[in-house]
């Protein structure tokens, strides 16, 4: 069945270099989702620097969103996974689905994109095995979001992490760099 860690933190609080040493650090195959859109030349540049950080061996999975769909229709879900799933990250994947919907979309509608996508994630990380390491922004620590699409993602994102802690058999919180065991 595998292991699931979740690795939460703020911005540049180093969850993304954290799951990447430990994905190094297991000497097992790795299977790197990257949820990432290049819209910018901004996130272009950062997406370009994260691909020239990972080990070359590295097999390197570009899904927005509808995760599971993806790798249900890649090799992965005819046999059990025996490696690491690096899925960078769940902040970016919820964006994706925001976006994805019409503008007056309502919340309920969203919560819903929401936990279809993380419980199908879940659901593929059981069914595949290997270890899987899931990292995402925690954001319910900041200011409330002045505007409604910012208070939706908020709540979006604080649900989905909610579900994947809950799921998870490890959650690490990132901060400054150093990791604290939270479950």
């Amino acid at each position: 069945m595998g292991q699931l860690t979740l690795i939460l933190g703020g911005a540049r609080s180093g969850k993304s270099s954290y799951a990447e040493e430990l994905a190094r650090e297991s000497n097992q195959p790795v299977l790197y989702i990257a949820t990432a859109t290049a819209l910018d030349d901004e996130m272009r540049e950062r997406i370009e620097h994260h691909q020239a950080a990972r080990p070359s061996h590295w097999e390197t999975l570009e899904a927005p969103m509808n995760i599971a769909v993806i790798l249900e229709s890649k090799r992965f879900a005819s046999r059990l996974w025996t490696g690491v799933v690096l899925l960078d990250c769940i902040t970016l994947l919820i964006n994706n689905i925001l976006f994805s919907l019409p503008d007056d979309a309502h919340f309920e509608t969203v919560m819903q994109k929401v936990n279809d996508e993380i419980e199908s994630l879940i659901e593929a990380q059981k069914q595949t095995g290997g270890e899987w390491l899931i990292v995402s922004n925690e954001v319910g620590l900041g200011l409330v979001p002045p505007y409604p699409l910012g208070r939706v993602y908020r709540d979006a994102l604080g649900r989905a992490n909610q579900m994947l802690a809950r799921a998870a058999d490890r959650v690490v919180f990132m901060v400054a760099g150093i990791p604290t065991k939270i479950k």
